[in-house]
């Protein structure tokens, strides 16, 4: 469980103990040492960096600036950065530079943030290992016999190897959760629509969303204030949601904090033993633990899968060699040219959702699949409405299991597709939720849980999922006889 490093970067900065030219400089120097050891980052741009970060020191110097400034982070190379190729680690995006910044982006700039490079993912986001990504796999920092988990991969790796302050990642159906718990780090999937997907290449429209992937809750919070809010370049975006940083407090006393044992089917016994841990403290910290029932979970990762592959067979229907990105080499006519370039750009696995997406979209099969998956998605934003009135947030593991060795999802596909069970109920139903590590399992592997909470309400996750930190933290001073 690690301390915030935001603040402590800034106080530093403001001090004028250190500069961000040279906290930079040390990230670089760390990335250059590390990065062919866990391949967490795709691309890195060391002259953009420094210039950014001379930039910042400047503001500093003026009394400018606010917690991000001079600050080094790292994007999904799934995020558009103008002028900069953006592959979503994919062939058929290579050597893409878009015309334009995603707003995320954009608003970590003017806040002064000195951006490293672009994280490592599964391809188009579709996968949970970041082991389907043109650039090869990304690997574990806790031990690189095993994945960092996906699509995010790449950013929660940087994260936990400490080759990065925060990473901004991706999440359409456990995308920042689930990497930020097999690598012990912090990840917020907030809710659909408080962060605008303006410049995010799309994998599943109405289930995707950007967050941070940080060290801490309250770095999470930062760097979340800074990005949030309604953006009329992203229709769907809204907002709506109140400032967070500032109002972490550890006092969780009186929180109605619901448990649903459906969450807990088929767990296995590390990650029940570390998240039942994590529940008994807030039992004994004052909050009421509510149990209740959400039968509907059997039906979320049937209603992802349809839904996701759907959208994504539309969104990725626009790359085909003609616009931009890779063409095939060789081609007897148009029709010939865009089946090659589609077959030779894309992965296995994009190819299989690309098809799955299309079958259940075809005539005859649309009202049998893709419209039951709408009525059935309908039902469980229903169920957890009813949820969330007799409890504040909810808890539950994030993943089945800790991190999965390499090489483990070639073989074993569906199991992997059902790693998501946990995961994917928040994106149907457009909730916020937060991954934390709360333990390890017996091969030292970090295990995560899940906090829930009701649309627009970060504040109460985040205040939920700070409460636990705080006293962890606490936990492992004393074990090490550290006088806080």
């Amino acid at each position: 469980m690690g301390a915030g490093k935001i603040r402590k970067y800034s106080e530093l900065l403001r001090s004028g103990a250190t500069t961000s030219v040279k906290l930079t400089e040390e990230y670089l120097g760390k990335i250059e040492v590390l990065n062919p050891e866990i391949n967490a980052y795709v691309a890195v741009n060391a002259e953009k960096a420094l210039r950014a970060a001379k930039a910042a020191d400047e503001r500093i110097a003026r009394g400018e600036g606010d917690a991000l400034t001079g600050i080094p982070f790292a994007i999904k190379d799934n995020i558009a950065t103008k002028g900069e190729e953006t592959t979503c680690c994919s062939r058929i995006l290579k050597g893409y530079k878009p015309t334009y910044d995603a707003t995320v982006y954009e608003k970590l700039c003017a806040h002064g943030a000195v951006v490293l490079g672009k994280n490592n993912m599964d391809e188009f986001a579709m996968g949970s290992s970041t082991e389907t990504s043109c650039y090869g796999a990304a690997y574990n920092p806790h031990n690189r016999g095993y994945v960092p988990g996906g699509s995010s991969g790449g950013g929660a790796a940087a994260v936990a190897a400490g080759i990065a302050t925060y990473a901004l990642g991706s999440d359409t159906g456990g995308s920042i959760r689930q990497p930020a718990a097999f690598c012990g780090v912090v990840g917020l999937k907030p809710t659909y629509g408080a962060v605008s997907r303006y410049g995010l290449i799309a994998y599943g429209s109405s289930l995707d969303q950007i967050g941070p992937i940080a060290a801490s809750v309250e770095d999470a919070a930062i760097v979340f204030d800074a990005i949030k809010g309604a953006d009329k370049r992203d229709q769907t975006s809204s907002g709506g949601t109140e400032p967070t940083a500032d109002k972490l407090d550890g006092n969780v006393k009186g929180l109605r904090i619901g448990i649903a044992e459906e969450y807990f089917d088929g767990i296995s016994e590390d990650t029940l033993k570390a998240v039942r841990k994590a529940i008994d403290f807030y039992a004994e910290a004052g909050a009421e633990i509510v149990k209740v029932s959400l039968p509907m979970l059997k039906d979320a990762l049937p209603v992802y899968y349809i839904i996701a592959c759907a959208e994504a067979s539309s969104n990725l229907g626009r790359y085909d060699g003609i616009r931009y990105g890779y063409r095939a080499a060789h081609y007897d006519d148009v029709n010939d040219m865009v089946m090659r370039t589609r077959s030779e750009g894309f992965g296995r696995e994009v190819k299989r959702r690309i098809m799955l997406g299309t079958y259940v979209l075809s005539s005859g099969y649309f009202d049998a699949y893709y419209k039951k998956a709408l009525r059935l998605r309908e039902s469980i934003v229903t169920a957890f409405a009813g949820i969330f009135e007799k409890c504040d947030v909810l808890i539950a593991p994030v993943a089945p299991t800790t991190a999965f060795p390499l090489n483990y999802t070639a073989d074993n596909m569906i199991e992997t597709y059902m790693s998501d069970i946990c995961t994917v109920p928040v994106n149907i139903a457009g909730l916020p939720a937060i991954s934390l590590p709360c333990g390890k399992d017996g091969k030292g592997l970090p295990v995560g849980m899940q906090i829930i909470g009701k649309k627009f309400d970060e504040l109460t996750v985040l205040r939920t999922a700070e409460a636990f930190e705080r006293a962890a933290l606490v936990d492992v001073a004393l074990d090490m006889g550290v006088t806080l």
